[in-house]
């Protein structure tokens, strides 16, 4: 009998998927590749121009938030009897929604209905909800959530250049000689472009990071300068700056001659060239203030990064316009290595502002106010009608659907109760609204409270598209995993609703041919002779296949048709979109923040965002590995504000303005003046008790973009009162009817609560004992329940363990300072609990050295901040890339690199105290 050889097969290399990440503006290529529909290994894209392959810690750990824990997955009708959701077919569910919208508008006009949509749709979606709202239903209702982050930065560039155009590119980043960072904490929103920014500046050590922040952030730990200006009084530092530049004859004579239209007037606006008096008004010290000024004058290659802390403001457009105005006046623009640069908060915020996806535009960069454009969008839709004047932006159009004046509206892909300013009126606002549809990925946020309506979309992975980043390079989006349950991409909902509106132009049966449409749009009748001139224009992109659209590589605008080379350095050769083709100067007087702290509200809220978590955490507060970073909201202050308002480190407190109030933990980050506090956006009613700043923030906006006043609320902060604090580790959720307050935390094999209360245990052990089963609905009395209690102390620990499986812990004492979480978390990971963890859990500690790695640092490895103390003080770590050398931190995103560096200087000076 002959032998056989068996030769083992290989295994099947599962198939990988370019696509882009669904987070910031960087628009970072990603490389997916499924190994089931939950478990998805992700990598940076190598070839991808933006990121060259390096992801933040948010992008590397997309693979965690995938699962489909907690989705929509069917449509949705709300019983107006019960109140009550139950599924029904998409037929049922198209149908009352187009029946719903048409009866409102049959009624009561095409203004009494509004769409309210997010930088988190592709493209493509927002080009047929624009094309839907405007050129068929025929109102201007139609605005977005990027309304909040970046519409002040489009309002300015639309003044100065006659377009909303971002004219640099990400290699200007590495070109350049100085790099200012307004308002931009960049290391933890934007990280990965902040280490090509390092990379520079390890190359070329004289590359100058100057960072103008009223906070000191984990970007200011990099810089060579930090100025802390008072909040708000951004313009006046730019205005000082543009004097400064005149007096010392750093001006540009020629190209503002020859290039732009009303800089007498700018500079007469900007006031005397007095470095002292802008030191006092900013607050700053006056030296440090005439080295910024100095290094501005005399550096040719200066690049002007803004972002929130510029555009979330009620001046926000005036203070864009201000740096604008020193780029201007220096030339500065149009070349390598230099000019005015918004970061851009959300992954397509960029491309919806390219389709009209503000309540104020066109689409392709047409505006509404002008009767030509809109003939020839009208003609190019074959639409039945065109809005002809701007619609309700965010905060306004909420306003009118509290007043009754908005009857429906259909909010897709964002959270408004959480996001918007004063979040309670939002509440209100929906709740009295006639006719709310919601399409979401997620079946339980803020806003699903109130809808009438529930449509399920598809989400990150699973649909196709583009994407457009802050530097103007689309890029597709890619499905690699199936469409879950019923979900459906939100164009064909969309198209779907208007079809049974009785509408034609929306027969589109894949994303490619909205694309094809959106491409040639932009370079319809884009001539200067015909007064519709953009420099927005990809027509060179119209006619493709669909092969050719799922193949496309990432591109830069503009993208003209017909043209052998694209030239994608914009303002070249001086030529800006205005019709006469100069830029302007915009005369920016300072003023003061519209409300002002006072006896009753003596401090200033800003906002902002934490390194690892993404809005109201959605998509982030899936993955265990962001959690351990920042585990609950906090009101970081400076620490003679808390002592003056009586309220200590780690304790609860309560911030409240006129607009509402909520409740957080105090702590003093070291980067917070005297009079300001600041509070992370992300908290929402699904992941704690009372932790929306939303509902804190003033409604204020900026009067010519709309964009909220996010930075510059007045405020008081209290003291929350409470008995007990304690938290909960569990593999189901406990019950939550007897706690105070209460945040949630995602794990990776349980759900942990940070917990406080106020009911008062009695002399009793079963007082705690009875308490603590019902929290996690145990009542069988052989259960295996171990405990341990100091009445003196006020302490009280248990745990529940199953066939020697830990199955919840609870730990609660009269103090804050309760012990490490890190080392609990781990237990969970374990079949069996062995006789020395079981001492732990009533120890209230590890048992054994080195187990408590503490609270995590480095989110990309895992590693915890004793760790990390531990190696620098054992092996005498010196910088930053020692620490990972030894233990890895700051290996991967970099974003850590600064809290790496903070830790060797307090590491260091601990030893020396000592000493």
């Amino acid at each position: 009998m002959n032998s056989i050889d068996i030769v083992p097969i290989a295994p099947v290399k599962p198939a990988s998927t370019r696509t882009t990440c669904p987070y910031c503006g960087v628009g970072c290529g990603v490389v997916a590749t499924p190994r089931t529909p939950v478990d998805v290994d992700i990598a940076g894209d190598e070839t991808h121009p933006s990121n060259f392959g390096r992801l933040c810690v948010k992008g590397s750990a997309l693979g965690d938030t995938v699962g489909l824990e907690g989705r929509l997955l069917n449509p949705k009708l709300r019983d107006k009897a019960t109140g009550t959701l139950s599924d029904v077919s998409w037929a049922d569910a198209l149908g009352t929604v187009a029946s719903g919208f048409a009866r409102i508008i049959a009624e009561h006009g095409p203004d009494a209905v509004a769409f309210y949509v997010s930088g988190q749709l592709l493209t493509e979606d927002y080009y047929v909800a624009n094309k839907l709202m405007k050129g068929y239903i025929g109102s201007a209702n139609i605005d977005t959530n990027s309304r909040l982050c970046m519409s002040s930065s489009v309002a300015g560039h639309k003044r100065a250049f006659g377009e909303d155009l971002v004219p640099m590119n990400y290699e200007d980043l590495e070109l350049a000689d100085v790099i200012v960072l307004v308002g931009s904490n960049t290391a933890w929103c934007h990280p990965i472009l902040f280490q090509r920014m390092m990379k520079v500046k390890d190359a070329r050590p004289d590359v100058k990071i100057v960072v103008i922040d009223p906070r000191y952030t984990a970007t200011c730990e990099m810089a060579d300068l930090h100025l802390p200006l008072k909040p708000g009084s951004d313009v006046r530092l730019f205005d000082g700056l543009l004097a400064f530049l005149a007096g010392q004859g750093a001006t540009d004579a020629a190209f503002v001659d020859a290039h732009t239209d009303g800089y007498d007037a700018a500079l007469s606006a900007a006031g005397p060239a007095d470095i002292a008096h802008v030191a006092k008004d900013c607050k700053l010290d006056a030296h440090d203030l005439t080295t910024f000024y100095r290094l501005f004058a005399r550096t040719e290659r200066v690049v002007t990064v803004y972002s929130q802390g510029v555009n979330q403001s009620s001046a926000g457009t005036d203070k864009v316009n201000s740096i604008i105005n020193c780029h201007l006046a220096t030339g500065r623009i149009g070349k390598p290595g230099m000019g005015p640069f918004s970061f851009t908060g959300q992954p397509n915020a960029m491309g919806g502002r390219e389709v009209g996806g503000l309540a104020n535009t066109l689409a392709a960069h047409l505006e509404l106010d002008s009767e030509l454009h809109r003939d020839m969008v009208q003609a190019f839709w074959s639409s039945p009608r065109v809005a002809e004047r701007g619609g309700l932006k965010a905060v306004e159009l909420f306003d009118a659907i509290e007043a009754g004046r908005v009857k429906a509206v259909w909010i897709m892909g964002t959270n408004p109760v959480v996001s918007l300013p004063d979040g309670d009126r939002a509440k209100r606002a929906l709740d009295r609204c006639e006719w709310v549809v919601v399409s979401d990925i997620m079946e339980k946020t803020d806003t699903n409270a109130f809808a009438h309506v529930l449509l399920p979309a598809l989400g990150w992975g699973e649909k196709e598209g583009t994407v457009t980043n802050s530097e103007r390079r689309i890029s597709r989006q890619r499905a690699f995993l199936p469409a879950p349950g019923q979900a459906r991409a939100d164009w064909r909902i969309i198209c779907d609703v208007a079809q049974r509106m009785g509408f034609d132009g929306f027969d589109f049966t894949a994303p490619h041919e909205i694309f094809d449409e959106h491409a040639r749009l932009s370079s319809h009748r884009n001539d200067a002779r015909d007064g519709a001139y953009r420099a927005f224009d990809i027509g060179g992109l119209s006619g493709l296949t669909r092969e050719q659209y799922d193949a496309l590589e990432p591109v830069q605008w503009p993208l003209r048709a017909n043209e052998g080379s694209n030239n994608t350095r914009l303002f070249e050769t001086g030529r800006f979109s205005h019709a006469d083709s100069r830029a302007r100067f915009i005369a920016t007087p300072p003023r003061a923040p519209v409300n002002a702290p006072d006896s009753d509200y003596p401090l200033v809220l800003n906002t902002g965002r934490v390194r690892d978590q993404w809005h109201t955490m959605t998509r982030t507060g899936r993955s265990a590995k962001l959690a351990g970073h920042v585990s609950e909201s906090f009101i970081d202050m400076h620490p003679q504000d808390a002592l003056a308002c009586g309220v200590r480190e780690g304790e609860l407190a309560r911030i409240t303005s006129r607009w509402g109030a909520m409740i957080a933990r105090v702590q003093h980050g070291g980067g917070m003046q005297r009079g300001s506090v600041f509070v992370p956006i992300h908290w929402s009613d699904q992941t704690a008790s009372d932790a929306r700043v939303g509902a804190v923030v003033n409604p204020v906006v900026d009067p010519v973009s709309g964009e909220p006043e996010f930075k510059h609320t007045p405020v008081a902060v209290e003291k929350f009162h409470v008995t007990w604090h304690g938290f909960s580790l569990s593999r189901n959720a406990p019950v939550l009817d007897a706690v105070t307050h209460w945040t949630r935390v995602h794990g990776d094999r349980f759900v942990r609560y940070e917990l406080a209360g106020r009911n008062r245990f009695g002399a009793s052990h079963d007082d705690h004992h009875d308490w603590a089963r019902a929290l996690f609905r145990i009542d069988d009395p052989h259960a295996d329940w171990i405990e341990y209690e100091d009445k003196s102390a006020g302490v009280y620990r248990a745990a529940h363990v199953v066939d020697d499986r830990i199955e919840s812990c609870v730990f609660i004492s009269e103090r804050p300072d309760l012990p490490a979480r890190a080392w609990l978390a781990t237990l969970f990971d374990k079949e069996r609990l062995s006789d020395e963890d079981r001492a732990s859990l009533l120890l209230g500690q590890a048992i054994g050295k080195g187990e408590d790695t503490g609270p995590t640092v480095c989110s990309c490895f895992g590693v915890g901040r004793n760790t990390i103390c531990h190696a620098i003080r054992e092996k005498g770590l010196k910088t930053a890339a020692e620490v990972t050398s030894c233990v890895k931190a700051g290996g991967n995103c970099g974003s850590c690199v600064p809290e790496l560096k903070k830790l060797i200087v307090e590491t260091e000076m601990a030893r020396l105290s000592v000493e």
